[in-house]
């Protein structure tokens, strides 16, 4: 996604919830934080997000402009309404979080090394380029990224696990040119 995009869901999005707040926990949130992300780290068409004040409003939103909806055939883009337990992060990552305003509304944006922990508790394949993509570019830092995994909450993520997969994820970024 590009940035008038990621500006055009979250218009939609506080039209379609009468919402003015929102917390973006997927991987173009970074649209929002880097003044140039890498290609390969925009090619989601969906930005993940839900009202920050009332997260039971993801479905209107997902409903409304989230995937096969008229909106996503119109534009090639959508929203994909999640809720707070969707993305498992260290737990003081609001303190972290920043801002971005789009008119009158407010992007709440986790810490890109906050939402690469995210990614690594998820573990898919399309997290791993995600992730490694991150390391290569030199946009997070493996130690602060591996300091900040040690933090989760063991109910919702084996931290070794976790740790492992990162490793991985720093070794593939050596061996993969970017």
């Amino acid at each position: 996604m590009q940035r008038n995009e990621v500006e055009h869901v979250l218009r939609a999005a506080a039209a379609i919830s009468l919402e003015k707040s929102f917390v973006l926990v997927g991987s173009q949130a970074l649209v929002l934080m880097l003044d140039n992300p890498p290609p390969a780290l925009l090619l989601s068409a969906e930005l993940d997000l839900y009202p920050a004040m009332h997260p039971e409003k993801a479905d209107l939103i997902d409903g409304a402009i989230g995937a096969l909806s008229t909106f996503h055939d119109t534009f090639g883009y959508h929203a994909d309404g999640v809720g707070p337990e969707t993305a498992v992060m260290p737990a003081d990552w609001m303190q972290r979080a920043r801002l971005s305003y789009i008119g009158d509304v407010t992007a709440i944006c986790p810490d890109i090394h906050d939402l690469a922990v995210s990614k690594c508790v998820a573990g898919r394949d399309k997290d791993a380029d995600f992730v490694r993509v991150l390391i290569q570019a030199g946009l997070v830092d493996i130690n602060t990224l591996k300091d900040r995994a040690r933090t989760l909450d063991p109910k919702y993520a084996v931290v070794e696990r976790v740790l492992e997969w990162i490793e991985q994820r720093r070794i593939d970024a050596l061996e993969k040119p970017l």
